[in-house]
This record gives structure tokens, C-alpha cells and sequence, in this order.
């Protein structure tokens, strides 16, 4: 992908990976857009208010966003939560529909609201983000698991859908990193500027491919593949001993 002159909206930018991603295609001498609810944080950059769980908010939005930028051609949604679940309770039921109205009806508003805007002009980018989770679940957060996997599903149909109008849809799958809102979660995790190195040098490779997988997210990504699957996810589960009663 040229990440140089383009007119970029990350929705879901005002912090962490999102947030990195903007300064760089910022820094590579792009336009750059970041959306979110908490557009304070980031002073510096033009922002614009969404909430992708609001019908109207992201509709109003896309209209703010195109009459500035008319040739807006990349879209980047990673609008996301990531909520414990404890299955044996009922209660955890409403954490589910959070993270699935965010994470995946989310991520399906925001395409859906600058489709018809990026056909029209022939072309463009659209860059949806996943998970390793996506591909080796975490029973501590099982339907974030559920719901990255559920982009990665609908990124794939995406993609052969959009071909012919010159869309290309590209799927980032980070491994855990060590954003904010991750703090102190998993010690092993990547530091936010080391993800973004690697990412920024597969994105921009003339071969570029369409899952951007970094070293680290390798080993989930195809651990089914490499027999691997069983073990890793019994490692995993055990941070269910962070449940009550587990």
C-alpha cells in the first residue's frame, strides 16, 4: 500500500495501535483523519466524534469527513473492547453484546457508510483489524475471540466483493501489545512502536500481502495448521484462574 499522499480516517484512532498508525501515515506525508468518542486525548491531529455503535454518529461522521476531505481513499476501522467473561454467569451477557456491537457491527457500519463514497471514485483502501485471538482463542475473553473472528470471516468476503470496483481490503491481525489499554495485562506483550516498525514495512512491501501477521502473531495465526492449536490453548486458559471461584 503507498502511504504517502493519501487521505486517511482511522476510526478508532485516538489511542494505542490506532493511534500509532495515524502519526505514521501522518509522518509518511498523508492527510490523516482519526475518529473516536474521546477525540480530546489527541489535540494535535484533525479529529472527528463517531461512536460505531450509533447509526447517526457514524453517518454524521462520514458526511463531516467527506465535505473536508472529498478525497478520502483509505479507511481504517479498529474500533474495539476487550471485556473478561465469566460463561457461568448470565450477567456476562451484557459484556457479549457490548464487544459484538462494537467489535463486528462496529466495524460493518463504518464500511458500509464509506462503500458507496470509495466506489464512486474509483477506488481506494479499506483496512479492517483483528486479532491473533481471532485465531487462537483467549477463553478469558471468549467473545472478543468470537467477534475478531468474525471480522476476519467477513474481511475475506470483503475483499473478493470489492475487487472489481478497485477496492483493496487489507486485514491486520497484531498479536497482544502493550497499548494502554492493555497495561500491565501481559507482560510478553510487543511495544506499541515495535508492532508498528514491522507492520509499516509488510503494509508498504511492493508484494504486500493481504493479512499483515507480524513475527510474534505467527504462532496463533497458524497454529492449527502447525499442531500447535491444543497446547497453546491450554496455556491460555489458564488465565481463567483470574475469574472468581476459578
Amino acid at each position: 500500500m503507498n502511504i504517502t499522499g493519501r487521505t486517511v480516517l482511522i476510526v478508532g484512532g485516538t489511542s494505542g495501535i490506532g493511534l500509532g498508525l495515524a502519526r505514521r501515515f501522518e509522518r509518511a506525508g498523508s492527510t490523516v483523519v482519526v475518529g473516536g468518542r474521546n477525540v480530546d486525548r489527541v489535540p494535535d491531529l484533525e479529529t472527528v466524534q463517531i461512536d460505531v455503535t450509533d447509526p447517526d454518529s457514524v453517518n454524521r461522521a462520514r458526511d463531516e469527513v467527506l465535505q473536508r476531505h472529498p478525497g478520502l481513499d483509505v479507511v481504517v476501522t479498529m474500533s474495539g473492547v476487550m471485556i473478561p467473561e465469566d460463561l457461568r454467569d448470565p450477567a456476562h451477557f451484557a459484556a457479549a453484546e457490548t464487544t459484538i456491537a462494537v467489535n463486528l457491527t462496529g466495524t460493518i457500519r463504518v464500511i458500509d457508510a464509506f462503500t458507496p463514497h470509495l466506489i464512486a471514485q474509483g477506488g481506494g483502501d479499506i483496512v479492517t483489524v483483528t486479532s491473533g485471538i481471532a485465531f487462537l482463542p483467549f477463553p478469558l475473553m471468549p467473545t472478543y475471540g468470537a467477534s475478531k473472528a468474525a471480522v476476519h470471516a467477513y474481511t475475506e468476503a470483503l475483499r473478493p466483493q470489492l475487487a472489481d470496483v478497485g477496492i483493496h481490503v487489507t486485514e491486520l491481525v497484531p498479536p497482544a501489545v502493550a497499548t494502554e489499554a492493555q497495561a500491565g495485562m501481559n507482560p510478553a506483550a510487543l511495544p506499541v512502536d515495535d508492532y508498528l516498525d514491522e507492520v509499516m514495512k509488510l503494509l508498504t512491501a511492493p508484494d504486500a500481502p493481504n493479512e499483515i501477521v507480524v513475527d510474534a502473531a505467527q504462532h496463533l495465526r497458524w497454529a492449527e495448521r502447525d499442531g500447535t492449536y491444543d497446547e497453546l490453548l491450554a496455556q491460555r486458559s489458564k488465565a481463567l484462574a483470574m475469574l472468581p471461584g476459578h
